[in-house]
């Protein structure tokens, strides 16, 4: 069984205006990235729009329709706050972005593929159930989790996340609901300012691993392996969906943690490892963040080869 990538022309068309780190230059590398010859294997499919109704399980109607009634003229982009712009193409990308996440969960939970790859913007981590906010404006991973136990049935829901910023977003939709598991390691302090230890939601069932400016792969790897992964592996989940940023890279502008591509490999492995034990090996792993061109391209190659199980 194989791996897919979904993604959408679509995407590309989020235009943030001159100087914003999130452009559409970080898809295009991650997409270039994965089209060497290794890569030829996985199953390329088109992200589909996400319904009101799928993004309306996680945030209300009535903002999902004001965020898909944005359209700006060519000329003016729409500031929503100092980080978070839309133009034109920006609705319809950020329903795409949503919908490939919806379209992973599909792939895996059908079985056509044992793991998806959601190359898509804009990232989402960020978005709060009624707040559009850091580059986000709906929460695509969990969008998918609701997805999964909506459509699938499926109990227990985990979302890790090793983008360099914390997930409030993601935090603040499952911190009240022991069905739904969050883990994320992130340098503290940072950009958005949550994600405390003592952060734990209703039932242990949120996790947050904090990191020091210029920590590099062996705290990263001991948050993993001495806090994340056990209380990972003691959840259980039966679908595990990753917000793959790759911004604690070392080459990254945004933060000041020290990854290497190899550490995004090991802990893809690791993620891997536990989706094997609990859930018949279903990955859906969606892009989040990561603004040096070149080290994102690596570390998204690598993070899909461990996809892969290469």
């Amino acid at each position: 069984m194989t791996t897919a990538l979904i993604t959408h022309p679509a995407c590309l068309e989020h235009d943030t205006g001159p100087y914003h780190p999130e452009t559409s230059e970080r898809l295009r590398a991650v997409l270039a990235a994965l089209e060497s010859e290794e890569f030829a294997v996985l199953l390329r499919e088109e992200a589909p729009r996400a319904t009101v109704d799928q993004l309306a399980r996680v945030h209300p109607r009535d903002y999902v329709e004001a965020i898909l009634a944005i359209h700006p003229d060519l000329g003016e982009p729409v500031h929503l706050d100092g980080d978070t712009v839309m133009s034109t193409g920006s609705a319809e990308a950020a329903a795409r972005a949503a919908g490939g996440a919806v379209k992973a969960v599909d792939a895996v939970m059908e079985g056509w593929a044992r793991a998806a790859f959601a190359a898509v913007r804009p990232p989402g981590h960020h978005a709060e159930p009624n707040k559009p906010m850091g580059f986000c404006l709906f929460n695509n991973v969990a969008v998918a989790a609701a997805h999964a136990r909506a459509q699938w049935g499926v109990e227990r829901v985990a979302v890790v996340d090793f983008d360099v910023h914390h997930g409030n977003g993601t935090q603040a939709m499952f911190e009240a609901d022991p069905g739904l598991f969050y883990a994320s390691s992130h340098q503290s302090p940072c950009y958005p300012g949550t994600g405390m230890p003592n952060e734990r939601g209703v039932a242990g069932n949120i996790v947050n691993a904090t990191l020091r400016a210029r920590d590099g792969s062996e705290a990263f790897r001991a948050a993993y392996m001495q806090t994340i992964l056990p209380m990972l592996d003691a959840f259980a989940p039966g679908l595990l969906i990753i917000s793959a940023g790759f911004d604690a890279h070392v080459a990254d502008p945004l933060a000041q943690l020290r990854l290497d591509t190899v550490d995004y490999a090991w802990v893809t492995d690791e993620l891997v490892k536990i989706a094997d034990k609990h859930c018949g090996g279903r990955v859906v792993s969606v892009l989040e963040g990561g603004y040096d061109l070149d080290a994102l391209a690596a570390s998204a190659a690598v993070h899909v080869r461990g996809l892969m199980r290469l």
